[in-house]
């Protein structure tokens, strides 16, 4: 069983004067957390009266300056993040529920817009610590990982970016050109550094329009080829392997499996790049075992491999991943973070943990770490651990 608290240190490497850190997250019996600025007092927002209420706490913890750590404390926790300002803290709002309003990189008008800041993404449940890095929205401030286990000397690491990584992941989409190179956010109105770097999906709010039939030719002709053969789906769950064959309209992809037959449409490159929209999403009338297919379905789309493999995933090899060929269209963006990282290894769509059975942990491309018996989770802000 996990331990009911975490101890978390975490080290500013940046050259900033000040590194600033807030957790939040959702609390078993507690509801919405986040962490006062003393690192270690719990606050559990009210539900307040109107929208957009400023927390009645100070929640932006100084780590203080180059070189210079320190440990937090946290409770079992749900879909946590832990944020990263650069020189200055992070406002957060609360909105009836209470319900907590993050910063955000697709609305220029959020306080948060011009900042430099990151965040990275963890539970702690009776069961496990799971904490990864995501880039599954922006690519920002270097993080590194390390997980270390009770009674273990040696700590389990993602190492991330580079400190130059977002300078490459930005000059790898620039390169690329094609609409890709939109991703990349500078400062002083596009005319700066390099401030961040938008996931496809991100970019489809900045910029609306971006990917219309950016998919469309793949999608075709993956249609085309499982309307000739079976497209298999191993569902790594009590449902196993499942059949689909697109029928003879050419319209509809169809699965038959053990609640019936499950069936998607033709996606389009929003659906793909967010994987929560179109038939892969997440509707009350969606079935498990359809939601299951879709992620893998989704995974093979952003890695563009499903004109070469129809064993999904377990037939998946990571050096064909991104590599369609032909000017056939894949998730760029995703490849260069992969290529950028250290290892390949960092969340860079939503079901970027998809893969065959029976990987091991340098396998994975998702970069993440969990442990049934955490001591100490470490995070390094500029310099790989």
């Amino acid at each position: 069983m996990a331990p009911q608290s975490l101890p978390i240190q975490i080290t500013n490497n940046l050259t900033s004067a000040q590194l600033y850190v807030a957790i939040t997250g959702t609390h078993p019996s507690s509801g919405l957390f986040l962490l006062s600025s003393d690192g270690k007092t719990p606050h559990h927002p009210a539900s307040p009266t109107k929208t957009l209420s400023p927390p009645a706490v100070d929640v932006n913890i100084p780590i203080g300056g180059p070189g210079s750590s320190r440990t937090l404390t946290v409770p079992r926790l749900s879909g946590a993040r832990i944020w990263f300002g650069k020189g200055k803290g992070l406002k957060f709002f609360i909105n009836p529920g209470p319900a907590l309003v993050e910063p955000s990189v697709m609305n220029p008008s959020d306080e948060n817009y011009g900042g430099d800041w990151g965040f990275a993404e963890f539970t702690l449940n009776e069961e496990q610590l799971y904490v990864n890095i995501s880039y599954v929205d922006f690519v920002s401030l270097p993080v590194s990982l390390g997980v270390l286990s009770a009674g273990q000397k040696n700590m389990r690491t993602v190492p991330g970016l580079p400190h130059t990584g977002l300078k490459q992941v930005a000059a790898g989409l620039e390169k690329q050109g094609g609409g890709w190179e939109k991703l990349v956010i500078r400062k002083n109105n596009g005319k700066g550094d390099v401030l961040r770097v938008l996931s496809p999906n991100s970019a489809a709010v900045l910029f609306p329009g971006i990917w219309d039939g950016y998919y469309k030719g793949y999608v075709d002709e993956v249609w085309k080829k499982y309307q000739k053969e079976d497209l298999v789906v191993n569902t790594q769950f009590t449902w196993g392997d499942v059949k689909g064959r697109v029928d003879s309209s050419g319209k509809t992809l169809t699965f038959t499996g053990k609640e019936g037959k499950v069936s998607f449409a033709k996606p389009s490159a929003l659906d793909i790049f967010s994987c929560s929209t179109g038939p892969f999403a997440h509707t009350a009338e969606a079935t498990q075992e359809q939601l299951n297919i879709g992620a893998r379905l989704a995974a093979a789309f952003n890695r563009s491999t499903l004109l070469l493999n129809s064993t999904q995933p377990e037939g998946e090899k990571i050096a064909t991943y991104y590599k369609p060929g032909g000017g056939r269209a894949t998730n760029h963006y995703s490849r260069v973070c992969h290529e950028v990282s250290i290892g390949g290894r960092g969340y860079a769509f939503p079901y970027d943990d998809v893969g065959p059975s029976g990987r091991g942990e340098d396998e994975d491309q998702s970069g993440f770490l969990n442990d049934g018996n955490p001591a100490k989770l470490v995070i390094s802000i500029g310099k790989t651990l």
